[in-house]
């Protein structure tokens, strides 16, 4: 069995979108990834609006915590996912050697519900490609059937 992948979610406030990724991934990728998130300025909290959102897909993100990147954290990873905050090759160092993505996602930090459920929704769905491609096949397949079940809520 191939050791799982390692992916880094990274926003802000690590409060909103980072938190939101983190809880996707966990959800949909829940035997084939280890996840994690941060913050480039950690707002040390979780929004509410943002655990209710998710709470609305029936993810409960209420235990996770709002987090500082650290270097640690980026070379723990083999993915690091940014999403709306410096690009990834400007938060990684020269000598990492994973994978960097930037997501450009808004920020619904202080939005409206409707808001907060559009980037929600964006998340959901850039997360479940990324896993797709980050999985084995075989893993894949049953990625799909979890999403099949969910598909109702794209």
């Amino acid at each position: 069995m191939e050791p799982k992948k390692r992916i880094l979610f990274v926003c802000v406030g690590n409060s909103c979108r980072s938190q939101m990724a983190e809880g996707f991934a966990s959800h949909y990728g829940k035997d084939l990834v280890e996840c994690s998130s941060a913050g480039t300025s950690a707002l040390g909290v979780v929004v509410d609006s943002t655990i209710e959102a998710m709470r609305e897909r029936g993810i409960d993100i209420s235990m996770q915590t709002s987090d500082q990147l650290t270097p640690e954290m980026i070379e723990w990873a083999d993915t690091v996912v940014t999403m709306g905050c410096a690009p990834a090759d400007v938060l990684c160092p020269p000598t990492y050697r994973g994978r960097k993505l930037d997501w450009e996602i808004e920020d619904p930090f202080g939005r409206s519900p409707e808001a907060i459920r559009r980037v929600r929704d964006e998340i959901e769905r850039r997360v479940i490609a990324l896993l797709e491609e980050e999985t084995p096949e075989a893993a894949r397949k049953e990625l799909f059937k979890k999403h099949d079940r969910t598909k109702k809520s794209f």
